[in-house]
């Protein structure tokens, strides 16, 4: 080949090689554009979000407070062990060092780590509460190892009272699955479960607020980036009286029962027990399965509230429902008396009185004065069941009365119709004489009496119990009035 035509070879490949060259420089330069210009503000936020992250700021949950203003419930600074599943290289080998660390099965923090199985990798797990001093210092110690776990500094809850008033205050569980709502509730987060805590549970959550922090390459925090404070629980001030409900629950102690002492004026709960009892602290961190299993098969059952969630036959009092219901109806007057001989017969069976003497000649107003059973028993042969079951419900019996608390029974108010339909017989005369003195088949628990006993008292009106004076609450009605 001629030196011409071997430098006009040259000469071509060095203008295809610039072609090729500036075809990839402006590849290069659109793809740049695209980046910086185009798409630069989508990955300028994925790039800071590489650099930042987003921790959550748990909101204070609201106290709860007597109604004079003395605390019941309060929040007390407690420490919490966060994991970032994204962050660790080796899940098994963390999970062995936290649980090295708190002295717990590892089998244990499987069962936590498995409760977030649907939960994006971001977001933190709840591992363990309320750690000691020396286990905060463990995994502080440990962060460059372990840059996954975090301590968090939260709130615990204090009863203060201990086990009194437990059934009124109730306590707080970790939200289920099915509980979580996205920007409400999420994975770790404490729901009320019993009692006010419950039942007022809107109210005393707050918001939670979100902490920015710059991380280095290693994922550690490095400096705060910014802090958005969320907005604490509201306080709750309650109708009770902690000095009655104490007196209540001394008076209580060692025996099963209930007490309820409310203002007949308008309903407002002054005390309310349930024994036995048990101590909702037990519950402001987590609960073993062992605590949990001792408590709920408990023959003694002081998980129930027995003030609303137990149905008794109400016994005498209930003689005040049948004398209103003679009088309203016309079979008896005032006047009109029985003698007593401890005695009677009706319906070819004899009943007796609590005193086997007898009362002797007794009127209305004495009978209610010595609770006389033969009095009673005449009357209700007079008025029949269906007539005492009427009266029985216009005193709120057989019906939720309404109190701020979940978990009411109703109670029951035998008749005919309740008689055919459940026992699949009819109603027997002779059960009419055991329920015209509060036994037999009638059922009420200890606040619907409190509520009848308080028609009495402030000259028939039905009020609505509660624990909490909130707007739109129901107004006394007349006894008989549709609620």
């Amino acid at each position: 080949m001629k030196i011409g035509e071997h430098r006009e070879a040259l000469q071509q490949r060095v203008r295809v090689l610039s072609r090729l060259g500036a075809g990839a420089l402006g590849a290069l330069a659109a793809a740049f554009f695209f980046v910086q210009v185009v798409e630069g503000a989508r990955y300028r936020e994925l790039a800071e979000n590489n650099r930042l992250r987003r921790l959550p700021v748990e909101a204070p949950r609201g106290a709860i407070l007597d109604r004079s203003g003395r605390v019941l419930v309060e929040n007390l600074p407690s420490y919490n062990l966060l994991l970032d599943r994204s962050r660790a290289r080796d899940l098994g080998a963390s999970l062995a060092f936290a649980a090295g660390v708190l002295g717990r099965p590892r089998a244990e923090l499987d069962a936590v780590l498995a409760r977030y199985r649907a939960v994006a990798l971001f977001q933190p797990v709840l591992l363990a509460e309320a750690l000691g001093f020396p286990e905060v210092a463990r995994f502080r110690l440990a962060e460059l190892e372990h840059p996954e776990f975090d301590v968090e500094v939260t709130h615990r809850r204090l009863y203060r009272l201990g086990s009194q008033a437990a059934h009124v205050l109730g306590y707080l569980g970790e939200a289920r699955p099915e509980e979580l709502v996205p920007g409400e509730r999420k994975a770790g987060d404490w729901v009320g479960r019993r009692g006010v805590e419950r039942a007022h549970d809107r109210t005393l959550r707050g918001v939670d607020g979100e902490r920015t922090v710059v991380v280095d390459s290693r994922g550690l925090a490095i400096e705060e980036y910014g802090r958005s404070l969320g907005r604490p629980g509201r306080e709750l001030r309650l109708t009770l009286d902690s000095g009655l409900q104490q007196e209540a629950e001394r008076l209580l102690e060692g025996q099963a029962g209930a007490v309820v002492a409310l203002d007949p004026r308008d309903g407002a709960i002054r005390a309310l027990v349930s024994a036995p009892s048990f101590d909702p602290n037990l519950f402001a961190r987590r609960l073993g399965l062992e605590d949990w299993r001792r408590l709920a098969e408990d023959a003694r059952h002081p998980l129930q509230n027995r003030a609303i969630q137990s149905a008794f036959s109400p016994g005498s009092v209930y003689k005040m429902i049948v004398a209103t219901a003679g009088l309203a109806e016309g079979a008896v007057t005032p006047a009109d008396g029985v003698f007593c001989r401890g005695s009677a017969e009706f319906y070819r069976r004899r009943f007796h009185c609590w005193k086997r003497g007898g009362h002797g000649w007794v009127d209305l107003e004495r009978a209610l004065e010595v609770s006389c059973d033969v009095y009673f028993y005449t009357l209700g042969q007079k008025l029949g069941i269906e007539r005492m079951a009427r009266w029985s419900r216009a005193f709120g019996l057989g019906s939720p009365t309404g109190i701020d608390l979940e978990g009411e029974r109703t109670g029951l108010v035998p008749d005919e119709a309740w008689s055919r339909r459940v026992r699949k017989h009819p109603w027997y005369p002779g059960e009419t004489i055991s329920v015209a003195i509060g036994q037999g088949a009638l059922l009420t628990t200890p606040l619907q009496v409190a509520v009848f006993a308080a028609a009495v008292a402030n000259g028939g009106r039905l009020v609505t119990p509660h624990l909490v004076d909130a707007p739109g609450r129901p107004a006394p009605r007349p006894i008989g009035a549709p609620a």
